[in-house]
């Protein structure tokens, strides 16, 4: 099974630009699309916890990147991922840049991320989506793991800065190659995003201020994600529900 995270991705963007997205055109016309909408925040560290660990954000307790002034690691989860759980039991898993912790997590794999996990500025994202995508080729190819999680987060990052641009689409469109490239390896995938995206003024939680160092926030989070399904019999209503699809693909 082959797991591709798309943080912040949204139908919004998608949709209208569907024709210059080949490879997620292709998944949902020979699998199943649909929109989850998230009873919990639309904030990234929680869902993706969620996402595998199979727990709302009251069970797992994680629902931050900080914790009274300290970074948080993998260590203060005290909650079971389903690699952990996969691994126990004797199936072949790794994950690839998990970004509910910082820098983001890996499992079972050696990664170096761009700019410590937080890349900000445009060549940095472009730099993420390329060896992210180079380290997951390699893993196919020669590890060739049961179960392969690996999710990309550029979009996420600049979107709040240039929601609205054509160079978001250009970053979709960047992904989507990537998408293109590790899809071939796996006839039993889920695509799927943390959360959505919308104008800054029309997000019901901002995560941001209005404007950064950087400058203007144009668009923040929005708590409808995408999902994309092939060959998975399991129905995906809630993040969490990743976990329980792997696990009933693997009777773990």
């Amino acid at each position: 099974m082959l797991v591709i995270g798309l943080d912040a991705a949204t139908w919004d963007v998608i949709k209208p630009n569907i024709e210059r997205l080949p490879n997620i055109k292709k998944i949902m016309n020979e699998g199943k699309a649909s929109t989850i909408s998230l009873k919990q925040k639309p904030w990234s560290p929680s869902v993706w916890c969620s996402m595998f660990t199979g727990k709302t954000p009251e069970e797992h307790g994680h629902h931050d990147y900080v914790k009274d002034g300290e970074i948080v690691g993998r260590e203060d989860i005290h909650s079971e991922f389903i690699w952990d759980l996969l691994d126990r039991k004797g199936i072949s898993v790794k994950a690839l840049n998990i970004p509910f912790i910082v820098p983001p997590y890996n499992y079972n794999v050696d990664f170096e991320p761009v700019a410590n996990g937080v890349p900000v500025e445009t060549e940095e994202l472009l730099e993420e989506i390329e060896k992210v995508t180079e380290k997951a080729l390699e893993i196919l190819k020669h590890d060739k793991p049961e179960v392969f999680i690996v999710v990309y987060t550029a979009l996420d990052k600049l979107s709040h800065h240039h929601w609205g641009e054509p160079i978001l689409v250009d970053f979709y469109r960047k992904v989507d190659e990537a998408i293109g490239k590790l899809i071939p390896y796996d006839q039993e995938i889920i695509i799927i995003s943390d959360h959505g995206f919308c104008d800054y003024h029309k997000a019901p939680i901002r995560t941001l201020p209005p404007t950064t160092p950087k400058g203007e926030i144009k668009g923040d989070h929005h708590p409808e994600a995408i999902l994309i399904t092939k060959n998975i019999n399991y129905e995906i209503r809630q993040p969490e529900d990743v976990y329980y699809a792997i696990q009933n693909r693997y009777g773990v």
